[in-house]
């Protein structure tokens, strides 16, 4: 009788994404060409996971993308304001008011992008 191995077999999945890990430790110039190759070779030939992690052991681990300071929605908000701010400021230009009245709207504004803002950042929003 043989004992049972608790190796775990890779699959095509586990396979990828070492490949595409060397493939940027590559490009970043931490891996010659040479070795990029020989691991590459060696992570698609790989029958078990600890085949892999050995392929990549001596790689820093992968830096997360930052999500953007000012998500997408914020961003149209604040154009749209922007736009409706810059038509009212020329409305008034146009016309012969005595005092400034795009103020008043111009404030409003500014107080629903702050207020979205204040929604989103709490995280109860349901993402676009």
């Amino acid at each position: 009788m043989t004992t049972p191995s608790t190796r775990i077999r890779a699959g095509d999945q586990d396979r990828e994404r070492v490949a595409t890990r060397l493939q940027e430790a590559s490009g970043e110039g931490r891996l010659t060409l040479g070795e990029a190759e020989e691991r590459l070779a060696a992570a698609y030939a790989a029958t078990y996971v600890d085949e892999l992690t050995a392929l990549t052991r001596d790689l820093p681990e992968p830096t997360p993308p930052r999500p953007p300071r000012f998500p997408r929605p914020l961003r149209v908000h604040a154009a749209v304001g922007a736009v409706l701010s810059a038509l009212l400021v020329v409305r008034f230009a146009v016309s012969d008011a005595e005092f400034f009245w795009p103020v008043f709207p111009v404030f409003w504004l500014g107080v629903s992008l702050l207020a979205h803002a204040a929604v989103r950042g709490r995280g109860r929003v349901v993402p676009y």
